[in-house]
């Protein structure tokens, strides 16, 4: 029983901190970045 306690344990905290340390990908801003067509695209840019 403490042998699965244990190995539960620190597979939750391997996972966790895997989560917490991994860098986050890169998405695009907006879905107007990729409009092709210039009228439809935002007047910021």
């Amino acid at each position: 029983m403490l042998t699965t306690i244990l190995l539960v344990t620190s597979l939750m905290l391997y996972f966790f901190l895997k989560v917490i340390t991994t860098p986050p990908k890169p998405e695009p801003d907006s879905y107007t970045e990729n409009d092709d067509e210039p009228d439809r695209q935002s007047p910021s840019r």
